[in-house]
C-alpha cells in the first residue's frame, strides 16, 4: 500500500482551505514486512492538471496542488479534494501513483501530540526553532544535544522550522515522526490506539477506512525498526530559482528539478528499492 501523507498548513478543521506544508509518501510492503517513506519538496515547480478552465493555471508549486483542490477554492471537480488532485500532480509530474491519503491539520496534530502526553526527540546538534515565535528569545526554542520532551506546540515548531533550508525542514519532520511512531508504539500506548483513532479519525482528511486503519496498525507493530527507511531526494538534484507566477502575478521562489531523473528515482522507489542511487 502506498499512501500520501499530507501535513497542511491550515489552522482550523474542515480542510476547505490550506496548503500542503509537508509531503511525504509512505510504502508499506505487508510481506517483508517493510516501510519506506520519502518526501518532496513543497516548493517543488509543477504541472497540475484538471483546474486550467479556473483562471487558466496550469502550473504552480507542488504545495498548492492541494491548496487548489480542495473544496473552498472550487477550482476542481474531481475525486479526492486537495489529496486527490495533489496526487494527480504527483503521477503526472514524477510517475507517482498512491493507493490512499491523509491529511491532517495544524490544531489536530498539536492536539494529538498533546493526547499521547508528547514525544522525547533526540538532538545531536544544538537546534534553533525560535524563528517566527511569539517570544523567540525563549530558552526553549533553543534544543541543545541530547533528549528533549515536546509538547504540541514544541513539536509543531521543530517539525516546520525551515532554517536554514527547505530540505533541513524535511529532516526536523522525520525527527518528530519517527518520535511519535515510538510513542504510539510504546507498551503504555499501544492497546489505547483504538480509542486515539477513533478520536481523532473524523478530524483528518482520509480516504482510509477503519479496517484498513486497523491493519496499518497490526503491521507497525511488526516492522523493526531497521526496516523503516525514511530519506529525500538528494538535495543537489534541485535547483533554486525565482520565476513568474501567472496565476498570482508575482515572482515566486521555488524548486525546478531535471524531472526524467526524478521520475527514474520514484520508479525505484515504488520497487521497492532502497536506497534509490
Amino acid at each position: 500500500m502506498t499512501i500520501l501523507a499530507i501535513g497542511s498548513d491550515a489552522r482550523d478543521t474542515g480542510y476547505q482551505y490550506g496548503l500542503a506544508d509537508s509531503i511525504h509518501v509512505v510504502r508499506i510492503d505487508f510481506a517483508i514486512p517493510n516501510m519506506m517513506v520519502v518526501d518532496f519538496p513543497r516548493d517543488l515547480w509543477v504541472e497540475i492538471p484538471g483546474i486550467s478552465d479556473h483562471y487558466g493555471i496550469d502550473h504552480g508549486k507542488l504545495n498548492q496542488a492541494y491548496f487548489y483542490g480542495n473544496p473552498g477554492m472550487g477550482y476542481y471537480d474531481g475525486p479526492g479534494e486537495g489529496p486527490g488532485l495533489l496526487a494527480r500532480t504527483l503521477d503526472l509530474n514524477v510517475g507517482l501513483r498512491v493507493d490512499r491519503y491523509l491529511a491532517i491539520d495544524t490544531q489536530t496534530f498539536r492536539s494529538m501530540i498533546d493526547v499521547v502526553g508528547g514525544i522525547d526527540v533526540k538532538v545531536e546538534t544544538p537546534i534553533d526553532i525560535s524563528y517566527g515565535q511569539d517570544d523567540p528569545t525563549d530558552p526553549k526554542y533553543f534544543l541543545s544535544v541530547g533528549t528533549h520532551h515536546l509538547d504540541g506546540e514544541m513539536a509543531y515548531a521543530l517539525a516546520t522550522n525551515r532554517i536554514p533550508s527547505t530540505f533541513q525542514r524535511m529532516q526536523y519532520e522525520k525527527i518528530v515522526l519517527s518520535a511519535l511512531r515510538e510513542k504510539l508504539l510504546s507498551p503504555q500506548l499501544l492497546p489505547k490506539l483504538p480509542k486515539l483513532v477513533a478520536q481523532f479519525i473524523g478530524s483528518v482528511q482520509t480516504d482510509l477506512s477503519p479496517s484498513e486503519i486497523n491493519s496499518l496498525i497490526c503491521i507497525a507493530q511488526l516492522i523493526p525498526v531497521d526496516k523503516i527507511m525514511a530519506d529525500s531526494f538528494p538535495q543537489e538534484m534541485f535547483t533554486a530559482n525565482n520565476i513568474y507566477d501567472p496565476s498570482r502575478g508575482v515572482y515566486t521562489f521555488v524548486y525546478q528539478v531535471d524531472f526524467e531523473k526524478l521520475r527514474a528515482m520514484v520508479s525505484k522507489f515504488m520497487a521497492g528499492v532502497w536506497p534509490m542511487p
